[in-house]
């Protein structure tokens, strides 16, 4: 999302294929908050987030999440966004590609099927 809002060209074409139904962008709340830098306007905010879904997240989510991070072998706040992250990727149906600059962490925390890519 932080590379969507200073207009990374490869992120902003994930947009407009969602925007036009061709994908689907879905993040959790928390990822929409940790990408937040200061120097974007409100405008370029609100057109991101409108061209994305973000996941509801609740007690259900928190447990799985807890649950990853368990198997997982990690712990703490370092972890806690990456793994609500992994719980609302394994949710989508169909090929599920996760952008993100912490390829390690993530891959530990969603099955192969999932393709995590480094950006």
């Amino acid at each position: 999302m932080s590379l969507a809002v200073r207009g990374d060209r490869e992120m902003i074409a994930w947009l407009d294929l969602a925007a036009r139904g061709q994908a689907e962008v879905v993040t959790a709340p928390m990822t929409a908050v940790e990408a937040h830098d200061g120097r974007i306007t409100e405008q370029r905010w609100d057109w991101v987030l409108s061209r994305l879904n973000v996941a509801r997240i609740g007690k259900d989510e928190a447990r799985l999440a807890r649950r990853l991070l368990a198997d997982a072998n990690l712990h703490g706040h370092k972890y806690a966004i990456d793994a609500v992250l992994a719980v609302v990727a394994r949710q989508q149906k169909g090929q599920v590609t996760i952008f993100t600059s912490d390829v390690d962490d993530l891959e530990k925390l969603v099955p192969d099927s999932i393709v995590v890519k480094k950006v």
